[in-house]
């Protein structure tokens, strides 16, 4: 492949909402592989809408099989306009024979893709479908397809995007159900296009609304509202689940577009679901989930890097890939309401802020107190990408730039604990061409600003601009940018932190003597962190989002700061 590399490259993307977010990280990889290439998707409807401002593609092509493109003809019309792009290479994620038959139709001359449904006849580069003895995860199983093309690591956490204008409509659309832009919103997705099977019991779903709804308003200084999701054709089930539910909910089943989901489910402070399409999207915006899973595999569809937030019952018969259940249900009507909301306090208790939730009010108030000058003359390095938002790829725009949920709540607490804030990042978009340094200056405006309003002012950000190949001495893991920040703002790095999610952040705090936290919301997923210990450098702690890191650095500090004193009390 690499002798032969492509210009224009057609990407095939799955028809279902959920694969296609699963599929996300490895459409980015193919970027990262063949950076200087026109990337088209082509997808169905409600794909094409999830990834039409995907900033790795160039454009997006409508595959409409229920319109345009239907039947033999369609196909034909279709083969035709695909012929034109004059393709150098078909990528194939989604595994029918009618995506390879397409494809060649349009005489695209290298079609690439699992050997599947009987297409091997259609695909000049068939890849062997993965067969050990455990399932592997969706994420990865598209990730890996990539792999004889050159890809090499783990799959990355999906990520996906919504424009600060989209935000904004949304706001307005719930302000008129009354609902406010500080209002804290609950999202239950209480239905499943699949089928019945993969449905939890709606007066459930209701029960464990009502006691997060009760607990919430004791703990918060909001209003809480409940925000029901569905597809069309389960409008009766929000109703249902409306009507027993004695505060404020809004059903939008069957009422949004996938634009307007994404954007909603964005704004979700927790999200109660079935294993569906919104579940993933909560996911890939970072957004908690609390997954009830019935008879789909657990192994390939839970919520990647979010899998401690499932909860199902090992019965016998699951899984079973059934849409109706033929005998009692019991992988479902076993789950208990307790399980699940149980299940969603924890999600919550992970935020900065609302660790009230577990009654530790005073507690919390009291560490916050003791706490209030342990950082002072330390500085924290932190990576941007991952770290502190989703890592999309090029982000050449402000528009794109969003941080994960809880982030600001973090790094004001260690702001207000004394601490410095420093981040260090690799753009070699800068000189790959994807990006200008006012781009970059942009975003960084973006980021200070948000950082700004919660309490959370950054003291300087470093970046590299260079190429990979370049050389320089400031790319990670290389400590140029550390350096510049000793001579430049005076960091005492026996004082120091550095939260990366990429292994060459713990590569460089172990180069500059920092104690290093690894954020599992970035390239190393959860399931790969602890193998680090027998393969490469260790962090000192790894931590499940940056709320989580702050936890443990402040706890860490303080260890330090007790043993400081304990032996200037031996020897005075």
């Amino acid at each position: 492949m690499r002798r032969n590399v492509p210009r224009k490259i057609l990407v095939r993307a799955p028809n279902w909402i959920g694969d296609a977010v699963m599929c996300e990280p490895a459409v980015r990889g193919l970027r990262s592989l063949f950076p200087e290439a026109e990337l088209t998707m082509l997808a169905k409807p409600p794909i094409a809408d999830l990834f039409i401002a995907h900033p790795g593609l160039n454009s997006v092509v409508v595959y409409d099989d229920k319109g345009a493109h239907a039947g033999m003809s369609g196909k034909w019309s279709l083969a035709g306009m695909l012929r034109r792009h004059r393709f150098d290479l078909a990528v194939l994620f989604q595994n029918a024979f009618e995506a390879a038959f397409l494809t060649w139709l349009a005489g695209i001359p290298r079609r690439y893709g699992y050997a599947t449904d009987g297409r091997v006849l259609f695909l000049t580069e068939p890849v062997a479908v993965p067969n050990g003895p455990v399932p592997v995860h969706q994420v990865e199983y598209y990730w890996n397809l990539l792999r004889p093309l050159g890809m090499a690591g783990r799959a990355t956490l999906p990520a996906l995007l919504v424009s600060a204008d989209e935000g904004r409509m949304v706001d307005v659309r719930l302000a008129s159900a009354g609902i406010d832009s500080s209002d804290l919103m609950i999202g239950i997705n209480p239905g499943s296009t699949y089928g019945s099977a993969k449905r939890w019991l709606s007066d459930r779903f209701a029960e464990v609304a009502k006691r997060l709804v009760r607990r919430l308003e004791q703990a918060e200084n909001a209003r809480i509202a409940v925000i029901i999701l569905g597809a069309k054709g389960e409008e009766s089930l929000g109703e249902d689940i409306a009507a027993q539910l004695s505060g404020r909910s809004v059903v939008l089943s069957g009422a949004t577009t996938i634009r307007e989901l994404m954007a909603v489910v964005k704004r979700c402070r927790l999200l109660i679901t079935n294993d569906t399409g919104p579940m993933h999207i909560a996911a890939a915006f970072g957004v908690p989930v609390v997954a009830v899973f019935g008879p789909t595999d657990w192994r390939t569809t839970a919520p990647y890097g979010q899998e401690r937030s499932m909860v199902r019952e090992a019965v016998d018969c699951a899984p079973c890939l059934l849409r109706e259940c033929p005998i009692d249900h019991r992988c479902m009507t076993r789950i208990t309401v307790d399980r699940v909301y149980e299940a969603a306090v924890q999600q919550l208790n992970g935020l900065s802020g609302l660790s009230r939730l577990s009654g530790q009010d005073k507690t919390d108030r009291r560490d916050q107190i003791d706490q209030t000058n342990i950082l002072s003359g330390y500085t924290i390095f932190l990576d941007r990408d991952g770290t502190l938002n989703p890592d999309l790829g090029y982000i050449n725009s402000p528009d794109q730039f969003e941080l994960f949920p809880g982030v600001p709540e973090a790094l004001a607490r260690l702001k207000r604990a004394g601490a410095r804030l420093i981040v260090v990042t690799n753009q070699s978009g800068v000189a790959r061409g994807f990006l200008t340094r006012d781009d970059l200056d942009a975003v960084h405006m973006k980021l200070k600003h948000l950082l700004d309003g919660a309490g959370a002012s950054l003291d300087a950000i470093y970046f590299c601009p260079h190429h990979p190949d370049n050389g320089c001495h400031c790319r990670k893991p290389n400590r140029g940018m550390i350096d510049q920040a000793v001579r430049e703002c005076g960091v005492n790095l026996d004082r120091s932190y550095l939260i990366g999610d990429h292994i060459r952040d713990i590569e460089l705090a172990k180069q500059i003597g920092a104690r290093s936290v690894l954020v599992t919301t970035g390239v190393v997923p959860p399931q790969e962190a602890e193998s680090l210990k027998a393969s490469g450098p260790v962090p000192d702690w790894i931590a499940s989002s940056l709320a989580e890191a702050a936890g443990w650095l402040l706890s860490d500090a303080s260890k330090s700061s007790v043993q400081l004193r304990e032996r200037q009390v031996a020897h005075p």
